[in-house]
């Protein structure tokens, strides 16, 4: 668990410290910074993630996420690594999207909507792929809360 933190931790501050040396430079077009969030599958997770979201055209926007579900189930804290795309249907204030998530035990599709991608609600289904040794399988309906934070968000 301490290892996880500790890697958490140095990912975010190098993304920091990158942001730092390129502040003045023209922007790529991504944007990008941490997530935190609330998950209810089988039990409930902790999410911690880093993101970056690009413009797939004028009103859509494709969102890519890496990061770590920490637990606590049968005794025992976990943390279960997670990759996931995220699918921008507009770009109005209320924003609808599609996800898809997977970790080394559970594929999971949701649905849902972001407050200016900055608040989201979702909820989906999620299949069990490996269950882990001496742990419940992770599948079933799901529903969560996230809060993203853009570390580089412009307006021209």
């Amino acid at each position: 668990m301490k290892k996880a933190v500790y890697l958490f931790l140095a990912l975010f501050l190098m993304v920091q410290l990158g942001y730092g040396q390129r502040r003045y430079q023209q922007h790529t077009g991504w944007i990008f910074g941490p997530s935190i969030g609330y998950q209810y599958q089988s039990g409930s997770f902790l999410k911690a993630s880093a993101w970056g979201l690009f413009a797939a055209n004028q009103s859509q926007y494709v969102k890519i996420d890496a990061g770590a579900n920490f637990t606590w189930m049968m005794d025992k804290t976990t943390v279960i690594p997670e990759l996931g795309v995220t699918y921008y249907l507009n770009n109005v204030a209320v924003w609808p999207f599609i996800k898809g998530e997977i970790t080394p035990h559970t594929a999971t599709a949701k649905a849902g909507i972001g407050l200016f991608n900055l608040l989201e609600f979702s909820a989906g289904y999620g299949f069990d792929i490996n269950t882990k040794k001496d742990f419940k399988p992770i599948d079933g309906f799901t529903f969560g809360v996230g809060v993203n934070i853009p570390l580089n968000f412009h307006l021209y």
